[in-house]
């Protein structure tokens, strides 16, 4: 898999950094090898350290693929933590009901199975830790429900959001096909960068992964999220 930061830079830091124990580890290397797309190493331990400082107890993720970013939050939750995960792919949701309960996780972990763009408007939250790393071209479809749902204080995390660094090109520069995502994409980052309501980081690792918190009470403008700001 292609990503925006310089191969060997990645390289490197999943060389140096330690691997997980147990079945999360197992998961994690099954996937690697059979290259399903879940969150590189360097993207992981960039969550255990951010999950140690602020231990999350709700959690909403949309995009489970196998289960393995859902079982390494869980070994940082707050006691009596709960993560609600959303996918609509049915390959993966397969993988991801064995890998729940391989890890023993079936009470902890509640897998929704449907297309996030119907689950979110039926959420009530709070979540006190969102991640989102679903299909790229939703992700400004679905920040304002992310915004609802999050109390003051609360962390959203996006990732996969540079596009193997082809978010920095005009979009007349990428294949056709591709221009709706990475205009959408494009406006989702804009987005998280301007929102008075949001604190935002944009952090080069992986392929790209966005920091956010809610520091006010989002109120809905009309216009704020139309997609014409860009050229």
């Amino acid at each position: 898999m292609k990503y925006a930061v310089d191969s060997d830079i990645c390289a490197y830091l999943r060389l140096i950094q330690p691997r997980y124990d147990g079945v999360l580890g197992e998961i994690q290397e099954e996937a690697e090898e059979k290259l399903v797309p879940i969150i590189p190493h360097e993207v992981a331990r960039f969550f255990s350290v951010l999950l140690t400082i602020h231990p999350p107890k709700n959690v909403l993720e949309i995009g489970t693929a196998v289960g393995f970013s859902a079982g390494l939050i869980s070994r940082y939750l707050a006691e009596g933590g709960h993560i609600t995960t959303i996918d609509r792919y049915e390959l993966m949701r397969v993988e991801a009901r064995k890998n729940i309960k391989r890890m023993g996780l079936t009470d902890v972990i509640t897998l929704i199975e449907d297309d996030a763009a119907n689950v979110l408007p039926n959420l009530t939250g709070p979540y006190d830790l969102v991640f989102l790393d679903a299909a790229k071209g939703q992700y400004a479809q679905f920040l304002p429900h992310l915004l609802r749902l999050m109390p003051i204080g609360g962390i959203l995390i996006a990732d996969d959001v540079l596009q193997s660094g082809d978010i920095v090109k005009s979009r007349f520069s990428v294949p056709r096909r591709q221009r709706t995502i990475h205009k959408r994409l494009r406006n989702f980052l804009w987005d998280i960068s301007h929102l008075d309501c949001l604190e935002s980081s944009i952090i080069p690792i992986g392929d790209g992964v966005v920091l956010c918190v809610k520091t006010k009470e989002y109120t809905p403008k009309e216009g704020e999220f139309d997609d014409d700001w860009e050229e």
